[in-house]
Formats: C-alpha cells, structure tokens, sequence
C-alpha cells in the first residue's frame, strides 16, 4: 500500500458509539411533551442516523410540523441534559473502538473523519467527554446537510481534504449509510454491531469487530 492520503469516515452512533439508551429515553420525553406515546424501539432504532427532523418525520407522519417541530425541540433539550448528567457513560465506546482509532490516527497518510445524524452542539459534546476534540480532519453535521443517505456530507469531506472517492471509505451501522456511500461513489463498510441488522445494510463488506478494520482498509486499497 502506498502512502496516498486515505480519508476514512465514521458514522457516529451505533457504529462509534452505543447512544441507544439516551437515544430511547430522549424521544420517550419528545413524544410525551406532545400527549403521544413514543414509538417502539425497534421503530426509534431504524432511523438513527438519518437528521433528527427526518427521523422524527418518519416516525410521525400523521402529526403537523408544529407539533414535530416540539417532539424535536424536547429530545434536544432531554438529551443534552442526559450526557450533561452522564458524562461518557451516556455513549459509551463500543469495543474496541477507541484502540482502533488511536491506531488509524498513528498511520500518517490515513485521515480520519465523521459524518453523523448529529447537531454540531451533539458531536462536539461527545467528542469532547471522550477526548477526542480536534482529532478528526472533517466533522460533517445534520445542520448544515441533507439527512442521509443523501451524498452531500461525504462530499463536502471529501472537498475539504481534497480526497477522492477511490481513497475514501465510509464506516457505518445503517442502511444510511451504505446508501450514502454509495451514492458518493467511496467504499462502504458495514459494522455488525449497530442498530440496522447485517441484512438491511446490504453492504459489500461488514466486520464483527473493529479492531478488523485496519486489515480490512489494507485490503480495500492493496
């Protein structure tokens, strides 16, 4: 392998971190501020990673945008206050996961990157309770993108590295992601771990483990 820069890009939750129980509880409140009963888990977990608006869209279809646009504003507010109260413990890694990335941050021609369903008020206070602000090139947000699967986050990452899609690969828990993948023309990777079931991703590649990742790139790009 040679030593052409190598942009590798993180979804956030369900594939970094395990987010689910704030998650759950975060849109339990959000759907309770407005008198409804919130959505089953399985039905919560199906849209993590898509915007938060989109997901809320998609979960209640039949409510006005008012009445969303308050489940949306509750979840902010009841999940700021959980990792506020929380600390990591509200996201914590799964396995393997910080040991992995300090081993990709020490490669010199890999840059690494996140594009995630997130605010920027989200993923900066993650990044920061785990140690990790200032360590990812590119942070691309909810706010300032389509949802997933749309394209625009891994192309505007790929814009500010100067990157191209053959030396860039996506890493994800969710159809999103694969989709968005796809449609940016990078390499996909799918993680087994997360809230989308292997089938659903109908992803290329899947690992088991992150800690097979570093393997799996050599392989991408051998």
């Amino acid at each position: 392998m040679s030593d052409t820069l190598r942009l590798i890009i993180f979804d956030v939750d369900g594939t970094l971190v395990d987010s689910q129980a704030d998650i759950l509880a975060s849109m339990q409140a959000g759907f309770a501020a407005v008198g409804q009963v919130a959505p089953q888990r399985a039905q919560v977990l199906s849209i993590v990673g898509m915007s938060l608006d989109n997901a809320v869209a998609e979960l209640a279809p039949d409510l006005d945008q008012v009445t969303r646009d308050h489940i949306v504003a509750t979840y902010k507010d009841t999940y700021a206050q959980l990792r506020a109260s929380k600390g990591t413990a509200s996201s914590p890694f799964y396995s393997g996961v910080r040991e992995t990335l300090e081993q990709l941050f020490s490669v010199p021609h890999y840059l690494l990157g996140v594009a995630t369903g997130k605010s920027r008020r989200g993923l900066t206070s993650l990044l920061d309770s785990h140690g990790l602000t200032g360590r990812f090139v590119t942070e691309q947000v909810a706010d300032f993108h389509p949802s997933k699967p749309h394209p625009a986050m891994l192309h505007e990452a790929m814009r500010e590295t100067g990157i191209d899609p053959q030396n860039t690969v996506m890493i994800g828990d969710t159809s999103f992601d694969m989709e968005m993948a796809k449609a940016a023309g990078v390499h996909p990777v799918g993680v087994s771990w997360g809230y989308h079931p292997v089938q659903r991703l109908n992803a290329p590649r899947v690992i088991d483990r992150m800690q097979d990742l570093p393997a799996l790139l050599t392989d991408i790009w051998s």
